[in-house]
């Protein structure tokens, strides 16, 4: 390390910050520290941040102790108005002089193409570090991304936590400096058991290695690793897997300083109650982790992560037990109490459940839904029955206790408690896959009659809520509106369901309650599900331009998300052939000459046919052959949505293209012959325009 730079260590004690908030506020610090370094021009080294439940750190592995000296010029009057006639200094040249703290004689002159002016150059010298470390770490601060700060004491400044301690040294040196009332030392804190003396950090190297041997694991990362590796451990130990969320890893990461894992068995009789509901009793609840066998079935065994390594774990883990015994009786006595009543059994319990003021109870819901699947049953291939008995039962475990207590079994126990009350196995598993994706990343549906469920319930909930005003804005979506297209639009291509969208919005507008007039916000249906697509699409790697010769050519009024996808993707493999670059700059050109034809008064009237005995040029007659050959062909190939194959026929009329070009004239002077070649070249443009508008891949080609 150089003799002019020093690590730098800045440390926030607090008390227990959110847990979900953590990694953020992490790597927010760091983020906003570094930005405040790069424009005070501290030359630095990597930045590395440090989270644990009561306290948010940064260290850099050195920092330059002092600014370097900075040239400055600053531009003055221009030279007409700081000297008179006489060439005397002005009223504003004085004036300048002094706000430079220097005489007029002392001021150069700047000359250049604009004009020339009086000007003070000089060498502003360099702040110490240390005196400029307080304003950028405040400044980083006040940035941090925290949506509601608190108050505590008799302070009026507010963070997410009350602060208690503040380390910021300078390599071995404490900078003085106070955040949030609290000066700023060397003593951080230690674990609140392990060691309830303060640490004085000796230097800000040496941070993470003392705070170690205060019991603190003070690396974010670090401490999620060792975590992960004690209970896979402890889950291999009890002859089991442990089943670990990244989610949930994650909350426990932030919620201890020193992990320990430890493990407790619970009574084998909680065990026929559904997995699922003991798994989320243990991990939403109790933040636990459970344990299966090799083949998948839940184990009596969790798994809980303690923040002390206590001299008597047999204590820990009993009162661990105890805790979780009265969960998962709720969940048992909960289990027993919803089969005592048939699912179909529940619908009426839907009306006094209120879907939305405007849209009625979800019973009117669910059989808006069971209408829309009862009507897509023969587009994925199921029974019209099975579809309106799901769609009915779509909602029914909402009134159940179980999912009253815990929500987030929508479904799953809908499935469960259908194939108690004799359900077709079928119906059942659609009750649960009709929630699919349920969040990013997620699969869809596997059964043709979860796919169809999924697609009717955001069919519903799009249009009525589009028909209400409450369509997503800016940030604001508050009924995950853009999750439930892209799960809508996601579910139609990847299980390959060719359907007309602007037609079930269409149908399921007519069975909105009439007073939200939902048949006028189709088209903004449409709207929303392509700039959702568009999105997705993005975020697949496709080229913008990919995007926008597909949606130039569909019709809104007709549209299928799994025939756009097979458009782009053709387009996307058109893009990669040869010829593809020519004949999208040829179709650039033809759409142009065509546009600038139709403005043109004298060819109001644009000839739509072509008349082959009016040419005039050989160029002309091939183009005119290899187009009408292959037309049979292609229109065979768009037919069938063989866009692919579309394209790449069309890509062999690259040469006979490129010499109509070479050779022929298209605004000839004969107004016959022109508007014969302006047809021949609208026919070859809407052979491109039945499948996309090839002139906009020039870009992304």
């Amino acid at each position: 390390m150089s003799q002019n730079t020093a690590p730098l260590l800045f440390e926030l004690g607090t008390e227990e910050l959110p847990p979900g908030a953590l990694k953020s506020l992490q790597t927010a610090l760091v983020e906003k520290i570094r930005d405040g370094l790069d424009r005070a021009e501290l030359t630095h080294g990597a930045l590395t941040g440090y989270a644990a439940p009561r306290r948010l750190a940064v260290q850099v592995s050195e920092v330059i102790i002092e600014q370097a000296d900075r040239s400055f010029e600053r531009r003055g009057p221009a030279l007409a108005s700081a000297f008179d006639d006489a060439g005397n200094p002005t009223r504003a040249a004085e004036g300048f002089a002094r706000s430079c703290g220097v005489s007029v004689n002392a001021l150069e002159r700047l000359e250049t193409d604009e004009g020339a002016w009086l000007v003070h150059r000089g060498i502003e010298p360099g702040q110490p570090t240390a005196s400029l470390l307080p304003g950028i770490i405040e400044q980083a601060l006040n940035h941090l991304p925290i949506p509601k700060r608190m108050r505590w004491g008799s302070e009026t400044l507010e963070f997410v936590r009350p602060v208690h301690w503040v380390v910021l040294l300078l390599g071995d040196q404490v900078v003085p400096a106070s955040f949030f009332g609290v000066t700023a030392d060397r003593n951080s804190q230690g674990h609140r058991f392990h060691h309830p003396d303060p640490i004085a950090i000796t230097s800000a190297s040496t941070y993470v290695e003392q705070l170690h041997r205060g019991h603190v694991m003070v690396d974010f990362a670090a401490r999620r690793a060792s975590i992960r590796e004690q209970v896979m451990a402890e889950g291999e130990r009890l002859g089991g897997q442990a089943m670990i969320e990244d989610g949930l890893l994650d909350e426990v990461t932030a919620l201890v300083e020193w992990p320990v894992a430890l493990s407790g068995s619970f009574a084998k009789d909680f065990l026929r109650v559904p997995a699922e509901a003991l798994i989320s009793s243990m991990q939403e609840h109790q933040r636990y982790f459970p344990v299966k066998d090799q083949q998948g079935a839940l184990l009596p065994h969790f798994i809980t992560v303690a923040n002390i390594d206590s001299q008597a774990p047999e204590q820990v883990i009993a009162g661990n037990e105890r805790v979780i015994r009265p969960r998962l009786a709720d969940a048992a006595f909960f289990w027993d109490q919803d089969r005592h009543q048939a699912l179909g059994d529940r619908l009426s319990s839907l009306e006094q459940v209120v879907f939305q003021k405007s849209l009625g109870s979800v019973a009117d819901k669910s059989q808006r839904v069971a209408q829309l699947a009862e009507g897509l049953a023969d587009t994925f291939g199921v029974s019209a029955t099975d579809a309106k008995r799901a769609g009915q039962l779509s909602r029914a475990d909402l009134v159940t206790e179980m999912v009253g207590e815990f929500p987030d079994l929508q479904g799953i126990m809908g499935r469960y408690y259908a194939l108690e009350s004799g359900e077709n196995p079928a119906v059942a598993a659609a009750l649960d896959e009709g929630y699919q994706p349920r969040f990013s990343g997620d699969a869809i549906a596997p059964s043709a009659l979860g796919q169809l469920l999924a697609v009717a319930e955001r069919i519903d909930t799009l249009t009525g809520i589009f028909a209400i005003g409450k369509a997503p804005t800016g940030a604001k979506d508050p009924f995950a509106l853009r999750r439930a297209a892209l799960g809508l639009l996601r579910t139609l291509i990847e299980a390959e369901r060719d359907m007309d969208l602007t037609a079930q919005f269409t149908a399921a507008a007519s069975s909105q309650p009439a007073a939200v007039e939902a048949s006028k916000q189709v088209s903004a249906l449409v709207d929303f599900c392509l700039e959702r697509l568009r999105a997705l699409y993005h975020e697949q790697g496709f080229a913008a331009e990919l995007f926008e010769a597909v949606r130039t050519v569909i019709d809104p009024n007709a549209f299928s998300p799994l025939d756009f996808d097979r458009r782009l993707r053709a387009c996307q493999a058109f893009a990669q052939l040869p010829a593809a670059a020519s004949l999208a700059s040829a179709n650039k050109r033809i759409r142009n000459l065509l546009r600038k034809a139709e403005s043109d008064a004298a060819a109001a009237v644009t000839q739509t046919t072509v008349n082959p005995a009016q040419f005039e040029q050989t160029a002309e007659s091939d183009l005119f052959e290899a187009v009408t050959h292959r037309q049979a062909t292609l229109q065979s190939h768009i037919d069938q949505a063989q866009y692919a194959q579309a394209l790449a026929l069309l890509a062999e009329l690259k040469e006979p293209v490129d010499q109509f070009f070479d050779q022929v004239m298209v605004m000839a002077e004969d107004p016959a012959i022109q508007k014969n070649r302006l047809a021949l070249l609208h026919l070859l443009q809407q052979q491109f325009l039945a499948i996309a508008d090839v002139s906009a891949l020039t870009e992304s080609g």
